[in-house]
């Protein structure tokens, strides 16, 4: 059973339907991009801990946008869990199911959503009680498709699809009563970050919000 913590976590997940997933390169550009995410409309981000600015760009995130939903992804190990923690991730995601990292977060209440791409993955984290995994990359590991047959015999898992997701085929996966959100990075693509762009980065977030809104209500 989900603690409150968790499901406060899981409902801001279903609400705002896209998570952004954003490579930060350079702390300075945290703050205009969670504020083109705020603004846009998706008060989101899980921001990748694969760059040396992830973790000061996830603190300077939480401190300037409290209400924001800010998380870690591409989480490897442990030690990354408490950094992104102590830095202010409200959750973590991982690109792969590692029973470790999912037993760390869940004895200290820490949200967490392993990668899982086959129903055995599925099935494991379904035993460490966890009932909401991200499924990656969704496009290459057989999509929509996949997930509908993983969920028709895995009823009480639901899904984030993350990896080949985009403007053209999102709609299909959030019109699925499986998937509990998407994760995408088409509206905060890194060149657009690095050549400082965040209006029309909110414009694209706004786009991205506009579907949610149009598939979900």
């Amino acid at each position: 059973m989900n603690t409150p913590k968790v499901e406060k976590v899981l409902k801001q997940f279903e609400e705002i339907g896209i998570i952004p997933v954003v490579v930060i390169n350079d702390v300075n550009d945290a703050e205009p991009l969670g504020k083109a995410l705020m603004e846009g409309g998706l008060p989101a981000a899980e921001v990748t801990f694969r760059t040396d600015a992830a973790e000061e760009s996830i603190r300077i995130m939480a401190e300037k946008f409290p209400d924001m939903l800010v998380g870690a992804g591409t989480v490897l190990t442990t030690s990354q869990v408490d950094r992104a923690v102590a830095a202010g991730a409200k959750f973590i995601v991982s690109p792969g199911f590692d029973p470790e990292i999912v037993q760390y977060c869940i004895a200290r209440d820490i949200p967490v959503c392993p990668g899982t791409q086959s129903p055995s993955e599925v099935m494991a984290a379904a035993k460490f009680g966890l009932d909401h995994v991200k499924f990656f990359p969704a496009e290459l590991s057989g999509g929509l498709k996949m997930i509908k047959a993983m969920g028709a015999a895995l009823v009480n898992m639901k899904f984030m699809p993350t990896g080949g997701i985009n403007a053209d085929n999102v709609r299909e996966y959030l019109a699925c009563d499986k998937i509990f959100c998407c994760g995408g990075s088409w509206m905060v693509k890194g060149d657009l970050i690095k050549a400082h762009k965040f209006d029309e980065i909110k414009d694209m977030v706004a786009k991205a919000a506009k579907i949610v809104k149009e598939c979900r209500g």
